[in-house]
Formats: C-alpha cells, structure tokens, sequence
C-alpha cells in the first residue's frame, strides 16, 4: 500500500502544472547584458574565445543595442576595453571623460533611456601590470589607495549618467567607501550599488581576460579574490558588503558556485541576488554544444533554471541575446 504522503507525481503529471512547482520563472527582466566597450570607436571586433561576443566602438552601440533592445533587453553591464589610452600603474584612464565606459554610458541613455545601465568599476583593464588596484612597492595591493580610486571612478560613472555601478575588485572597505562617495556627490537616490560580493579566484575567468585584455602581469588575483574552497569566506563577504550598503549582492561565478548562491539568498533574504554567468562557464556551453554533448538552448535554459532555483533573481549572461529570443 502506498502512503498518501509519498505520492509526488499527481502534482506535475501534467504538462500545465509543471510551471507551478518552480520558484521563479525566468523572464527577460532577470537578464543583464555584459558587453565589452572599446575606445576604438568604429569597431566591432569578434572576439575569439567567446562565440558571438564583440568589442564595441561607441559609434556601433547604437546599431547593436538597438534590435535587442527592440526584442526585450532591460539591463546592461558595461566593461571599458581601452586599446588607444595608455596604461599606467594608477589606472588613470578609468574615468577618463572620453574613455569608452563614460562615452557609452552618455550614448545609451540617450538613445535608449528605459535601458538600466550598470558599470563594472574595476582597475585592471586600465593598469599597466593588470592588478584590480594600487600596488605597493612590493606588489601587494595598496587597498586604502585602491578603495580611494575605485570611489573616483565609480562617482564619474554615475555623474555620467550610469543608473548602476558593480565594484569588481574585492577590495576590503570599497562598498562603505563607494557608497559614502555616491552619497557626498548627491547621486545615492539614483544610483544602486550592486557588490561583487563572493567572487572566487576561478579558472573560469580566462576568455573574459583575452576580451578585456586584463591579464595580470605577473602573479595572480588570489590574495584578493575567494580561495575556492572557502565557504565561510563568501558568507563573510556577503555579510560585509550587505552592511556597508550594497543594494545588490552578486556571487562569481555562477555555476560552480550554486552552494554560495543559496547561502546569499538566506543571508541576504531582502536584497536581490545576482549570479554572474562568467565567460568560461558560457564558452564551455558553446563548445559543449559543438561537440554534440547537448543541445545548447535546452542546456542554457537548465543551467539558468539552476542558478534561479538557487535563490538568484538576476543573471548577468553573455546568452543574453539568445534568451531574449528564445523566451518568445
């Protein structure tokens, strides 16, 4: 005899019924749009180890925001490659009012003002040895300077008009700092503050670093970045930026990371979670796909099904194009 208490199939047997058991439906509002901004105005550069991802010149952001936009895309993520300004230990040209983040961020919001435009603030694809900070003399990171610059560049971004901005760096203080600075300038009723709040020092990171040209120098990003294995770092980091002001908590990466995303959303049960669906996760899929492993749109979905079912209310995904058409 069965008991009544072990019988799960009467809820979902049918195919209308199925939805019901889910969480959080995926729509086009959860998506964010990363996208690559060069300061060579006129380009738009296929990048190699990403399929179907681009450096975009300013004068081409139009003509590529725009069918997008038209299908359904909300939010956007931006990311400064700088060919043309010279790189230097300070990280000068982040903020640079002709820079390409501050020409794009002028560029969409007036030729799409309902679009929510969010700025990465990190140092490294401005910094002549590719570190997300200041340096001392000894190549450790500076973080007092580090947080001071990041508080610069992240005020310049919402002065332009940015409706968003992601500190990226994981450096200690920079969220109370950044938020502080956002307040002295007027701007904190206007401009969220979303905190890369557990980002790991992974191996996933890798095709981003080929489209942003990032690379470090030398060493590597593990004395500020998460060790992978540590959980109770990422709780504490979580916890750290919620109290310093963050409106967003965002864990990186996203899929190798689920555990850390439902301990954000239990840790954080009123601000919006956000996953970062990283650029090695997103080519993996592809060429996954290419191999005949799956079938990519069927994968995506699932993977983004996971990432919901974590506890995220927000997916940054370079699928974004893909999944504005397949949510028709």
């Amino acid at each position: 005899m069965v008991e009544i208490d072990s019988l799960l199939h009467p809820g979902y047997h049918h195919p209308v019924q199925r939805p019901w058991q889910a969480e959080r439906v995926l729509t086009k509002g959860s998506l964010m749009y990363p996208i690559f901004i060069t300061d060579e105005k006129d380009a738009l550069i296929p990048i190699q180890s990403m399929p179907n991802q681009y450096r975009i010149g300013v004068n081409r952001l139009e003509e590529f925001i725009a069918p997008l936009v038209a299908k359904g895309l909300q939010a956007v993520m931006l990311f400064g490659v700088p060919n043309e300004f010279v790189k230097d230990a300070f990280g000068t040209a982040a903020d640079d009012p002709e820079g390409p983040v501050i020409q794009a961020i002028r560029v969409l919001k007036a030729k799409f003002p309902s679009l929510l435009v969010s700025c990465d603030v990190c140092l490294c694809e401005y910094t002549s040895h590719g570190h997300c900070g200041h340096l001392n003399p000894d190549n450790t990171i500076d973080n007092a300077a580090s947080v001071r610059r990041l508080t610069e560049v992240a005020v310049s971004y919402a002065k332009a008009g940015a409706d968003n901005v992601a500190p990226s760096d994981m450096m200690d203080g920079r969220m109370r700092a950044i938020k502080q600075g956002l307040i002295d300038a007027g701007l904190s009723h206007r401009v969220s503050l979303m905190a890369y709040s557990a980002k790991y020092a992974s191996a996933l990171y890798g095709p981003f670093r080929d489209a942003a040209c990032s690379g470090a120098q030398f060493g590597d990003r593990s004395a500020y970045q998460l060790p992978p294995a540590s959980r109770g770092l990422g709780r504490r980091a979580i916890e750290r930026d919620v109290r310093e002001g963050a409106d967003i908590i965002m864990v990186k990466p996203a899929t190798f990371y689920l555990d850390i995303i439902r301990d954000a959303k239990e840790q954080a049960p009123n601000h919006p979670i956000a996953a970062y669906q990283v650029s090695g996760e997103y080519a993996m899929l592809h060429h996954a796909a290419a191999a005949g492993v799956f079938d990519l749109k069927t994968a995506v979905l699932e993977c983004m099904t996971s990432l919901q079912r974590a506890g995220c209310s927000l997916i940054l995904t370079y699928f974004t194009p893909e999944l504005l058409e397949w949510l028709d």
